[in-house]
């Protein structure tokens, strides 16, 4: 079950130690905040998922056992996924004893790299495993990642402030070493998520997982004098999200990120639930295999490492989950918004404007093609709540809005569409070719890479057509294993076979 890091990395070194850095195919890596999320992330299209060891991870609230990491790396290893495990906090010295430990645990259950901040841990005896550079290493410059390469990183995750010029920098500089960027996600308002805020206000480090996002509350801003400063429609900056960032989304510039040497597109989000998991997941899935699709990239080598089958009940959209907004942040420069003031929450997509508010009930103009359905949960500024009813453009809520008519703005927003949560469904399949061939003592019958030799009496079938048509129907009904049935070849004589025969030799075969 162990993949074995040496190899993996010699092998690494010898596809991009030329600079070629598209030998390395494409990988779309999403969040798992436990096994059953990082069930959801494969489902949905993942390469690879990245997921908190037992302690050490950057995110407290999404540390998993190593028996449950142990279940994962079997799922994912099923279907070709890599594991991604982050040991990436700040440790203290008596800590790095566990922490070594742990990693020698990891390897052995079969993860497949470390993502790690503190480099001290290289000066302790880790397991031959691959590691990767967390984004807390400040990955900025040609001389840091150089200095990562030269120190066994394979991989690091890029600062999400760089730009796409300093990316191609950096890989031009550095091409031996794999770029991990960011594209989707929520945003730290500290430079590479070296935050201190809560260390300072709260006593809980952020370099610790516990970030206590003092970023997402309200603030005054005042000048020298105490006095509250004025927007820009001259309004006093009171109890504003001033520090709240939109949501990353780089998925416009896919191509470009690939151009400046960007191999494994990261989806933020060890805290986020199956639902949005699984949404942006296979938004992004759609769009790396559309680029790899519609362009040659013969010369490069540059390749997917998907060959998945998809069965999906919805249509991907980003804006149907936790959806703060979007920004490309610095890829281009310095763009506008990259904050929202009004809510640190999620927004949802727009839907339409508010007409007027009395009561509970509001009555609105919907944007075309938008229905709403009861429960679905709308916001309008910073103030949330749920459908309870629609009769044609009036919309009863679960909220007293009258109170603040005044100060309510026209647009609003849906952060919750029950119908599309409740057919949130993808299913992922491994195409496999089969072979049924006759032997000497009976027949052989592979399945993918799996191989069994079943000794059997031959009977001459009565009708020819008929039983070939059974072998192949009966082998082909991979049901509701990872696999799903891409060539089937049949090299044998027609005999008789009955179907619950068929059916075990498939199921041993199988296993």
């Amino acid at each position: 079950m162990h993949r074995d890091s040496s190899i993996w990395n010699e092998a690494l070194d010898e596809r991009v130690g030329n600079g070629r850095h598209r030998d390395v195919p494409l990988s779309l890596l999403s969040p798992a905040r436990d096994k059953s999320v990082a069930q959801a992330a494969i489902q949905a299209g993942a390469d690879a998922i990245y997921i908190g060891a037992p302690a050490f991870g950057a995110r407290q609230a999404a540390g998993n056992s190593l028996e449950d990491l142990e279940e994962v790396v079997r799922y994912a290893h099923t279907y070709g996924v890599q594991v991604l495990v982050t040991l990436n906090t700040l440790l203290y010295e008596h800590e790095y004893a566990q922490a070594v430990q742990m990693a020698h645990d990891l390897y052995r259950i079969g993860v497949d790299a470390l993502i790690i901040q503190d480099l001290h841990l290289l000066d302790y005896n880790l397991p031959p495993i691959r590691l990767h550079a967390s984004t807390q290493c400040d990955n900025r410059t040609p001389e840091q990642v150089a200095y990562l390469r030269d120190r066994g990183f394979k991989r690091v995750v890029l600062a999400r402030e760089l730009s796409i010029d300093e990316i191609r920098a950096i890989h031009e500089a550095v091409p031996n070493i794999e770029l991990e960027a960011f594209v989707h996600g929520a945003l730290c308002v500290s430079y590479s998520g070296r935050c201190y805020i809560s260390e300072v206000l709260a006593n809980r480090s952020a370099n610790r997982g516990a970030c206590a996002q003092f970023c997402r509350m309200a603030y005054d801003l005042l000048d020298a004098n105490g006095n509250e400063v004025p927007d820009e429609n001259g309004q006093p900056i009171h109890q504003r999200y001033l520090l709240s960032l939109q949501d990353l989304d780089r998925s416009a510039y896919l191509n470009e990120l690939i151009e400046a040497g960007v191999t494994t597109f990261k989806i933020e989000g060890r805290l986020k639930d199956a639902d949005y998991v699984t949404n942006i997941t296979a938004y992004y899935r759609e769009k790396i295999d559309s680029l790899t699709a519609k362009r040659s990239y013969s010369d490069s080598g540059l390749t997917s490492y998907s060959e998945a089958v998809y069965k999906r009940t919805f249509v991907p959209d980003p804006e149907k989950t936790f959806h703060r907004g979007a920004t490309d942040y610095f890829l281009h420069g310095r763009t506008r918004p990259m904050a929202n003031w009004d809510t640190p929450k999620s927004t949802g997509e727009y839907i339409g404007e508010v007409l007027e508010a009395h009561g509970n009930s509001l009555r609105v103009r919907l944007k075309q093609g938008v229905t709403l359905h009861n429960g679905d949960g709308l916001t309008i500024g910073a103030e949330g709540f749920n459908v309870n009813g629609v009769e044609g453009n009036i919309v009863k809520i679960n909220k007293n809005l009258s109170p603040l008519t005044a100060h309510l703005s026209t647009k609003l927003f849906r952060n919750l569409d029950t119908e599309f949560v409740n057919n949130l469904h993808s299913e992922r399949r491994i195409p496999v070719d089969i072979l049924f061939r006759e032997t000497e003592e009976g027949f052989l019958l592979r399945i993918g890479d799996k191989e069994q030799h079943f000794a059997y009496a031959k009977e001459p079938a009565r009708n020819a057509e008929k039983a070939l048509e059974t072998i192949r129907t009966q082998l082909s009904k991979l049901g509701d294993t990872p696999y799903i049935a891409r060539e089937v070849r049949i090299e044998t004589q027609p005999y008789f076979i009955p179907i619950s025969v068929l059916n075990e030799w498939r199921r041993t075969t199988i296993i």
